[in-house]
């Protein structure tokens, strides 16, 4: 089945606001095994819109319009419909009386401006709206089914979910459920990971794609053919096996994973943590049931903090610097023995804009993971980042050396995007 979504306003044209309903809309639509072909964002504009509802009436089986049903002068749904149909508006008097009724029990009069809400496209049917006084409606034209919903996101959410949706599951026979397999990866960028797979024969049945989720990135594979999936990802997750984080048979982000992972072990967690600043820690505490391993999160910022609340020494701090390795393994030994946890982790490094030199610039990030045996590390360079993108992937990285150890892989993973930071 083809189907359109066409989103109207000039707030969205100019980037007032973001359009969360066909965002909303495509996850319905993909939950009962549906893709959108095409998305439109059209302005308010008559001959636009009109265009587009002929063009989408020849080659769609379903359209669906967010928007323009109001009673001001630019809300041109309704009368865009009529012209490209060449029909005329109608009064419907039920949708009229129903809305003096809104407004009654608001003790509101209705202004005149609101009457145009009752105006529709001749034959259309009503879709109701128990929350607004924007009634949606639907109509066939040529080979299309277009149904019309007011943009307000409330409203418009239970009117597909409990009228659209039925009407659309009655009039046509959905067979070919699409399904969709996430391969969630953290290390290569899209274009090394194309290279990785890129002998792998990928069946016409099945569509392959990626999507950025940075700082980690995402293989999808969708098909009706369930068999095909699940051959196609056996391969690719030989290929990627150590960049493969967790697949959407198993988790939902990275900290779900080290969850599970923590709660098979019963083990324990702190957390010392200086340029990501807590967010490793927001990043756990986010998933329902962390405080089962995660003890505490210490954010030693200072120095005079990674003294006094890990016991970092002076000497190493002014021998080898807050960002290097030996004061990150100080860190985590720290927080270690502070919880008396089994494991504990530490980042420390340089976010900048400024705070770098020739020796560290900005962007030098120093880990380390104190196990229960012993303590590994690492210092890398994540260049070119802002400062929100390096936080961010140093809270990636500190966390995928711990699910590594976990999984009995080797703790410091390859990052095509972080060299090895090297003196001069």
């Amino acid at each position: 089945m083809k189907i359109e979504i066409i989103s109207t306003g000039d707030e969205l044209i100019t980037g007032q606001i973001l359009d969360t309903n066909a965002n909303w809309l495509c996850q319905q639509l993909f939950s009962q095994g549906l893709q959108p072909q095409r998305l439109h964002t059209v302005a308010d504009n008559l001959n636009d819109l009109v265009a587009l509802f002929i063009e989408s009436s020849q080659r769609s089986d379903v359209v669906l319009v967010n928007g323009g049903l109001g009673p001001t002068s630019d809300d041109l749904s309704a009368q865009a419909a009529a012209v490209a149909m060449q029909v005329p508006l109608v009064l419907n008097h039920s949708w009229l009386k129903t809305m003096e009724q809104k407004f009654a029990e608001r003790g509101r009069v209705m202004a005149k401006a609101n009457i145009k809400q009752a105006m529709l496209p001749q034959s259309s049917e009503v879709i109701d709206n128990a929350n607004g006084t924007a009634c949606g409606f639907s109509f066939t034209f040529n080979q299309a089914r277009f149904y019309f919903t007011p943009g307000v996101p409330h409203e418009f959410k239970l009117m597909f979910s409990s009228q659209i949706w039925p009407d659309i599951a009655t009039r046509f026979a959905l067979n070919n459920k699409l399904m969709q397999y996430k391969i969630t990866t953290f290390g290569l960028g899209e274009s090394a990971i194309d290279d990785l797979i890129q002998d792998i024969v990928i069946p016409e049945q099945l569509h392959l794609g990626y999507r950025t989720a940075s700082p980690e990135i995402e293989v999808k594979l969708i098909s009706s053919d369930a068999d095909a999936i699940k051959q196609v990802a056996q391969q690719i997750e030989l290929k990627l096996a150590d960049y493969m984080v967790f697949t959407s048979d198993e988790s939902d982000t990275s900290a779900e994973k080290i969850q599970h992972l923590m709660l098979a072990k019963q083990a324990t967690l702190a957390l010392a943590e200086s340029c990501t600043g807590g967010m490793i820690a927001s990043n756990l505490v986010a998933i329902a049931g962390s405080s089962a391993y995660l003890d505490r999160a210490m954010v030693t910022y200072s120095n005079q903090a990674k003294q006094d609340l890990v016991q970092v020494s002076a000497e190493t701090l002014s021998n080898h610097g807050a960002v290097s390795e030996a004061t990150a393994i100080e860190m985590a030994k720290g927080a270690q023995r502070s919880a008396n946890s089994d494991y504990a982790l530490s980042v420390t490094g340089i976010a900048g804009p400024g705070g770098g030199s020739e020796s560290k610039p900005v962007g030098t990030v120093a880990f380390a993971l104190a196990t229960p045996t012993e303590t590994y590390s690492q210092m890398l360079v994540l260049p070119g980042k802002s400062r929100t993108m390096t936080r961010k992937i140093a809270s990636a990285i500190a966390l995928d050396m711990l699910r590594r150890h976990l999984q009995d892989l080797p703790v410091c993973g390859h990052y095509d995007f972080a060299p090895e930071w090297q003196a001069n």
